[in-house]
């Protein structure tokens, strides 16, 4: 499990005075407003920036950052991720899951045979629906509830499923 969760990509420059238009990876935007600083992964670096200013326009937030005024300043960074530790990430409800804590766990059927390996997660309206690469090399896709989904496992990267008819 990583140490750092995503919640945004510096999408873009937003004026000249050091502001950056973010694509939000986190399913609810509004947690920049109680951000006090975050991550960059500058490639070689990762910098610690503080959040001294927070805009929404459309999908996008706006940050505005201490370290930065000047569009020169941000501009190398279009295109990078913005990050949390653990410690500063969203607190989750029973039975909800980091997306980067879930890919890549070990997929069962009830049955007790192994089906496959979790390898995406899309955020749908209604419901995750969980993307497994199976055994034989096909992708299914499968609906996160609970008559689906059985048990997950974080610590023990296990997920255990119910496959219903018409799934596969």
């Amino acid at each position: 499990m990583d140490d750092l969760l995503q919640v945004g990509i510096i999408s873009s420059m937003h004026g000249i005075r050091g502001e950056v238009k973010v694509f939000p990876t986190t399913d609810d935007p509004n947690r920049f407003k109680k951000l006090k600083s975050v991550l960059l992964d500058a490639g070689r670096e990762t910098l610690e920036l503080q959040v001294e200013q927070v805009k929404f326009f459309k999908q996008f937030v706006i940050l505005k950052f201490k370290e930065f005024d000047n569009i020169n300043e941000v501009e190398k960074y279009k295109g990078k991720g913005l990050f949390v530790t653990r410690e500063n990430a969203v607190k989750l409800k029973p039975n909800e899951y980091f997306i980067a804590d879930m890919i890549g766990m070990e997929v069962f059927t009830d049955e007790g045979r192994k089906f496959g390996i979790l390898t995406d997660v899309l955020e749908t309206g209604a419901n995750d629906v969980y993307v497994v690469e199976t055994e034989e090399q096909k992708e299914v896709l499968l609906p996160a509830i609970k008559e689906c989904i059985l048990n997950v496992d974080i610590t023990g990267r296990k997920m255990e499923i119910h496959l219903m008819e018409g799934l596969v």
